[in-house]
């Protein structure tokens, strides 16, 4: 961009001309600041830039505006004759084009003749050979020439996360780089939120308006007696009195309701992200062990067990970290073939939900859905692949119906081929002739591979029959490799090609019975599952569930997971996530789906010391149900537990009273005193409880496990391991120990619920989760808690731990 201007009186006469009288030629760069004014290099004061266009002398004294870029600012003489060069076209002939660039040389250094020339070229020269800063912010306007000063000092904005100049080394060997500055060390993976004033104040002053109504009208009502009917009187005074102590009770714990919110991202950056002590980005999060519990498959239909199984295999979690137990009380072979087919059908469902992002794990709630299956689906041969899928799960259903008639069939068919050996064998040994009194062949219920079922029969014998049979436990399938196992185009199935089709371990457990024996129902059977899948799997945390429970969202397991491995969740006993129910009119009209409890009362529990344990959907830390103090441990006493002191550490023993200690007691976790003769047991709890600490990579996390701890790969299952856990679940491993006894209620000791379970764990902390849902699937039978969603149809209880409302959506 080029103007003219016409220079003042004092720079013309100072100016000669040695061509025909005509003025000097003059070529002055400049250029034109953000506020729109036209600064000179110069640093010629007596330029006039006063216009743009002046007069007659246009083309004879211009000045060239140059961009404020680095390439285009005058470092050199060299540069700027180069620059003067190109502008030579316009003068007519050689003369005046060296002419001009001498005048533009003068110009651009200051030099206006006499012995002030001189000097201002030095000061020019001088500013541009030297780094002094402060010479180097100065312009004729005073603005500070931010491009000027980083292009000519050759300067940088420093070190930081906005900018990083790979040369620059700031400390002795530090091999620093833009990533150390990025923000992901540490990130909360919780945190609490308030419920707002503006909703919680009027609460509270409608609960004191009630309060002072409430006195005075018992106040009245005492004062007020009627002769007439003094005991009738009298009771209705005392139910009053106990309503209002009760409504009291009731609504004073719910005046600080809380919320809770956690961050899945914080927590893949933390486990699951590359790092120098985890280079292959494996996934570092601790075990997880989940319990369903059944007991008898017509009550229960297998059918909606089988769901529940599979909306747990499809969990989206570290698929080598979860394992799955169901608890079948009852031994039946219903169940136990029911499960086998849920675990073949899950070789493609699972895959299936994890190629196309499947939310609503449940495959008979997500078929059942009444939105578009298509929204936010963009993988073109989804609808194909669902269409088949649909298909599949239609006829795995009819197998699941079909399996009692199935088996009777069979152990018809095997039973009356038993009876003709039977009498086959008898006439063999009685000359020909059958004996007087017949053959009796027990009518045994037979297994598909054609040997008797150890469990329950459908004809009940000794030895065969409900509170009396053998011990079972059947994995039925494997302990999942390490790493991820792509799937494959294949014609008759779908293609899973680029997705992990590995399924999480599944095992079948039916602990023994016989008679005589204490086994406490389901409490009995959960002590069962965790003694048995400390052998084989021992995962520091454990969820049980109902058998008509299922993940309404697939990262349930990964909420609950954050508040275990944030700062101070070695505290943390356990995790309650609160029930969403099905089946039940769209009014409610009887309050099946008890809002209240877990909306309101549940969260403000929350907000005091913890909610409650409702008996199912809960998260437990393994640790904690052995009956351990949490690290840090306070104890509370007073009527009130108002007074705090600190719990006696446990003290180590010598090396001489260690030699007299039993085999069963360990002198660094201060195991109780006899948790029966399994030595593999026994060892599994340090394990468990190192495995279960949050992660150490900050200094203010306190007794954590290093980065990269778990990356291990779990060792395969062998006969010695599984006949170990079988020893475990037998009637007779409990006596004399401390399993089962009803003054210990730090273990699933006895059919109790509620808050009894917490009276000896009263340092350890409880939190409820719960999970905000904008859409609830619509399946008659299912509860679901909702976990980030189980969904269940019958009434339950919490438990305590931390509450809290993921917001979902099925897809």
């Amino acid at each position: 961009m080029a103007t003219s201007s016409k220079p003042k009186g004092k720079a013309l006469s100072s100016q000669a001309s040695s061509a025909g009288g005509r003025p000097q030629q003059a070529v002055k760069f400049a250029r034109r600041t953000s506020s729109g004014r036209i600064v000179s290099f110069s640093q010629d004061e007596d330029m006039d830039l006063s216009g743009e266009y002046s007069g007659q002398n246009d083309y004879i004294n211009y000045t060239v505006v140059m961009p404020p870029t680095p390439d285009n600012q005058p470092a050199n003489p060299s540069s700027e004759n180069k620059s003067d060069g190109t502008k030579s076209r316009l003068g007519s002939d050689q003369a005046q084009h060296r002419s001009r660039q001498a005048g533009a040389r003068e110009d651009s250094y200051g030099s206006h003749g006499g012995s002030n020339g001189g000097a201002k070229m030095e000061r020019g020269m001088s500013i541009m050979k030297s780094n002094n800063k402060s010479m180097l912010l100065r312009s004729q306007t005073g603005d500070f020439d931010h491009n000027r000063w980083l292009f000519e000092t050759k300067g940088t904005y420093g070190v930081g996360n906005a900018y990083w100049s790979e040369g620059d080394n700031y400390g002795r060997d530090t091999e620093l780089s833009m990533s150390d500055f990025l923000d992901k060390p540490w990130k909360p993976l919780t945190r609490k939120i308030k419920v707002p004033a503006a909703i919680l104040s009027p609460y509270r002053i409608l609960i004191l308006i009630r309060l002072v109504v409430l006195f005075f009208f018992l106040s009245w009502r005492v004062r007020n007696p009627n002769p007439d009917a003094t005991w009738l009187w009298g009771m209705s005074i005392v139910c009053e009195i106990w309503f209002a102590i009760s409504w009291i009770l009731d609504i004073f714990p719910k005046f600080n309701p809380i919320n809770r919110s956690t961050d899945l991202a914080a927590l893949r950056d933390k486990f699951e992200k590359p790092s120098p002590a985890n280079p292959h980005g494996r996934s570092d999060l601790p075990g997880v062990d989940i319990f369903v519990s059944t007991a008898d498959p017509e009550k229960e239909p297998p059918l909606v067990t089988s769901n529940t199984i599979l909306s747990i295999l499809a969990a989206d979690y570290p698929v080598e970290k979860l394992s799955c137990y169901i608890s079948d009380d009852g031994g039946a072979i219903l169940t136990f073939e029911a499960m086998a087919e849920a675990v073949r059908f899950a070789e493609v469902w699972v895959p299936f939900c994890r190629k196309h992002d499947i939310e609503l794990r449940n495959p008979d709630s997500y078929f059942n859905l009444k939105t578009d299956p298509t929204k936010n689906k963009k993988r073109p041969d989804f609808v194909k692949d669902r269409r088949w899928m649909k298909r599949e799960y239609d006829e795995f259903k009819v197998r699941i119906n079909g399996l009692p008639e199935a088996i009777r069939r069979r152990s018809k068919s095997l039973n009356s081929m038993e009876m003709k050996k039977a009498k086959s064998l008898a006439r063999e040994k009685n000359g020909g002739d059958l004996p007087p009194e017949g053959v009796d062949v027990p009518k045994a219920t037979w297994m598909a591979d054609g040997t008797p079922w150890p469990g329950t029969w459908l004809n009940p014998t000794d030895d065969h029959k409900k509170g009396d049979h053998a011990g079972i436990l059947q994995v039925m399938s494997k302990v999942p490799a390490n790493d991820p196992v792509l799937g494959q185009p294949d014609e008759k199935k779908l293609d899973f090609t680029g997705v992990d089709v590995r399924i999480p371990m599944f095992a079948y457990v039916s602990r023994e019975k016989r008679p005589g024996f204490d086994h406490n129902k389901k409490a009995g059977a959960m002590n069962s599952l965790v003694r048995a899948s400390a052998i084989l799997s021992n995962g520091p945390f454990i969820l049980n569930l109902d058998c008509d429970h299922y993940f309404y969202n697939c990262q349930a397991i990964r909420e609950g997971m954050c508040f275990m491995m944030d700062r101070g969740g070695d505290r943390v006993c356990y995790i309650q996530f609160p029930q969403r129910f099905e089946g039940i009119d769209p009014s409610d009209r009887y309050a099946n789906h008890n809002t209240v409890f877990f909306d309101g009362s549940m969260r403000a529990l929350d907000g005091l010391q913890g909610p409650v344990y409702v008996g199912t959907g809960c998260m437990f830390r393994r640790y904690a149900l052995y009956g351990f103090l949490p690290p840090r441990a306070n104890e509370y006493l007073g009527v009130f537990g108002s007074t705090k002191r600190r719990a006696p550490d446990f003290k180590v023993p010598s090396e001489d009273e260690s030699e007299t200690q039993s085999l069963t007691s360990h002198p660094d976790l201060n195991l109780p005193r006899k948790f029966g003769n399994s030595a593999m047991f026994n060892e599994s709890i340090a394990v468990a409880e190192y495995q279960g600490r949050p992660l150490a990579d900050h200094k203010s996390v306190k007794n954590g496990r290093p980065p990269g701890a778990l990356l291990l790969p779990r060792p395969p299952l062998d006969a010695p391991t599984v006949a170990e856990a079988i020893a475990v679940i037998s009637c007779w491993y409990e006596d004399k120990t401390e399993w089962g006894r009803q003054d210990r209620l730090d273990l699933w000791l006895s059919d109790r619920r509620c808050g009894d379970w917490l009276s000896d764990a009263q340092p350890w902390v409880a939190v409820r989760v719960l999970c905000n849902q904008r859409e609830m699937p619509s399946v008659a039978q299912h509860r679901s808690i909702s976990l980030t969603g189980f969904t269940r149809c019958c009434d339950g209880l919490l438990v305590q731990s931390k509450y809290f409302f993921p917001k979902t959506t099925p897809s």
